[in-house]
């Protein structure tokens, strides 16, 4: 059985379409990450997935029930921590957790080993007595999903969950992701950081509503058109504002202390981005061509579909 399905789901606000004709399967047992900028429309989407919110057309399945007509079974199978977990500040560690079993209604027998075996999975079991709001973001973090997580879900849907999170901290919190992968959870995750997906087995690309594209990490990386010329700089704010004038028909972008040139003649392009480096005193620490990573794939699909899509502004409402 298919872990998610939709079909056509649409969800507008007065003339702003959020959601566009959003149309995907997860299998169980994967981890699937939906990709996109602020506005994109991945709050939304995981709102209609998960019973919050009713889409304005189109249907959509979690574990073969319909997210409108069977909302309420919904609900006991899914996890879902938001970007604004409810966590109760003055609440500890611990009560946090039996707050949100009381909500689901866990049973009171195997409770105490329920939440025992989950401040041990996130960690926390030195902290269960510390509130909730004396605790580091990533701390947090691995609060709510041990919260979302206290009744046993099937499918657990997470919306940028390791936003404003330290690197270290979301380094841990994916490890913990992956225990529950090897438990048989499936995992719904959208995110902004084009790093996360790469450790998803499928990602999809969304940009003002539309799932643009939807394959594995490498298989999205496959539709990169072009070769990637990679420009090393000690001045690389310069140098990108440079070479964006200099080469208005090839895609610049700035990636760290990087330069990406998106080119179909990649000889030809190298030369020039020499030559225009050089008149204006730039120095080059290198130039090389490179792979190209997801961050990369999704500048070139967006390059390639924004003559497509309305000057309409799509953005939700929200996020």
């Amino acid at each position: 059985m298919e872990a998610i399905r939709a079909d056509q789901l649409t969800k507008s606000f007065g003339n702003v379409t959020a959601v566009d004709h959003f149309n995907l399967t997860v299998a169980q047992g994967e981890i699937f990450g939906l990709v996109g900028p602020d506005g994109a429309g991945k709050t939304t989407t995981m709102r209609l997935l998960t019973s919050i919110m009713d889409p304005t057309s189109g249907d959509a399945w979690v574990m073969g029930k319909h997210t409108v007509r069977d909302a309420e079974a919904i609900k006991e199978n899914i996890g879902y921590m938001s970007q604004r977990f409810g966590l109760y500040t003055d609440l500890t560690v611990e009560e946090n957790i039996h707050f949100y079993a009381d909500i689901y209604t866990v049973p009171r027998k195997g409770r105490e080993e329920k939440v025992h075996r989950l401040l041990s999975f996130s960690q926390l079991t030195p902290f269960k007595t510390r509130p909730a709001g004396k605790l580091s973001g990533g701390m947090k973090q691995k609060l709510g999903l041990a919260c979302a997580l206290i009744h046993t879900p099937k499918v657990l849907f997470l919306d940028e969950p390791t936003n404003g999170v330290d690197p270290v901290s979301r380094r841990d919190f994916w490890r913990i992701l992956y225990q529950l992968l090897k438990e048989g959870v499936t995992i719904f995750v959208s995110t902004a950081y084009l790093d996360e997906a790469e450790r998803c087995s499928r990602v999809g690309l969304l940009h003002n509503g539309r799932l643009l594209a939807c394959d594995t990490p490498d298989g999205v990386k496959r539709l990169m058109r072009g070769t990637i010329l990679e420009v090393r700089s000690p001045q690389a704010r310069k140098a990108v504002t440079v070479l964006k004038s200099a080469l208005q028909s090839e895609s610049v972008g700035l990636f760290g202390d990087r330069v990406h040139v998106v080119t179909k003649t990649p000889d030809t392009t190298a030369n020039q981005v020499k030559v225009a480096l050089q008149e204006q005193g730039i120095s080059v620490s290198s130039l090389r061509t490179v792979d190209p990573t997801l961050e990369d794939v999704f500048v070139s699909v967006l390059a390639e579909t924004h003559e497509e899509e309305s000057p309409k502004n799509s953005h939700e409402p929200g996020t």
